[in-house]
């Protein structure tokens, strides 16, 4: 069931692949898509690099710059100053790594920059889950709808609990998942299109979290306007 997340204070809700492997490291861009069917959906989420470029491109300063950082949990959100994307954890981050403390409507700009735009849950979830392509690789069947990103159990994703990397992963260093996309489940939290009111929808779950925000139910609603070092996303694009 899609819920709204329980942690939130009321006050909140309101390039080409170096290497393709299973399992190892791949350097990811954002350009790098796969189809399905009448839309195609980026391989890994969009990166700091990729950000970057968009919002220097349009003078931006994201809504975190402005306000003076994004947010962690602890013991309640708590803004950390100076985090940013470029600074996703007080630090600066790899060209590589996924973009977060942004919001639904800079995500969603982002995506029309590239003539794209945030997929809808339904698309997200079918990509996520539903093999699609005519010859999967990696063990994967046609038609066949797993319970993780990742296949039938979870490893490899990058959840709380994983001992490999204490917050989000580089783009595409996870294991690569069902029709060969990274991180649709872990790493970081992706908006979607879908909104009722302030909230959008976000789904995959994240680093922080656990195994059942990882999977189709766990899709969680959040304020629009919140950003957050557990919240990325990637693009959509509709194929001609």
């Amino acid at each position: 069931m899609m819920r709204t997340c329980d942690r939130y204070p009321a006050i909140l809700l309101v390039a080409i692949l170096a290497s393709i492997s299973a399992a190892g490291p791949a350097s990811a861009q954002t350009e790098d898509r796969v189809r399905l069917g009448a839309f195609a959906i980026d391989r890994t989420e969009v990166t700091i690099a990729a950000f970057e470029r968009f919002a220097a491109a349009r003078n931006l300063r994201t809504a975190a710059e402005r306000e003076g950082g994004g947010f962690e949990y602890a013991a309640g959100w708590t803004r950390r100053p100076g985090w940013t994307f470029r600074t996703p954890s007080g630090q600066p981050g790899a060209p590589d790594d996924p973009a977060v403390h942004v919001s639904w409507s800079e995500a969603r700009d982002h995506c029309a920059s590239v003539g794209g735009r945030l997929p809808s849950f339904a698309e997200w979830r079918q990509a996520a889950y539903t093999e699609q392509r005519e010859v999967p690789e990696n063990g994967f069947v046609r038609r066949r709808t797993y319970p993780y990103a990742v296949g039938d159990d979870s490893a490899g994703m990058n959840t709380s609990g994983s001992d490999q990397w204490k917050r989000h992963a580089p783009a595409g260093a996870t294991r690569r998942g069902v029709n060969g996309l990274y991180d649709m489940g872990g790493n970081v939290w992706e908006w979607l299109a879908d909104r009722r009111g302030s909230e959008a929808l976000t789904a995959g779950g994240s680093w922080w979290y656990g195994l059942p925000q990882t999977q189709a139910d766990g899709a969680q609603w959040k304020a629009a306007d919140f950003y957050a070092v557990y919240v990325g996303f990637r693009c959509a694009y509709d194929a001609g």
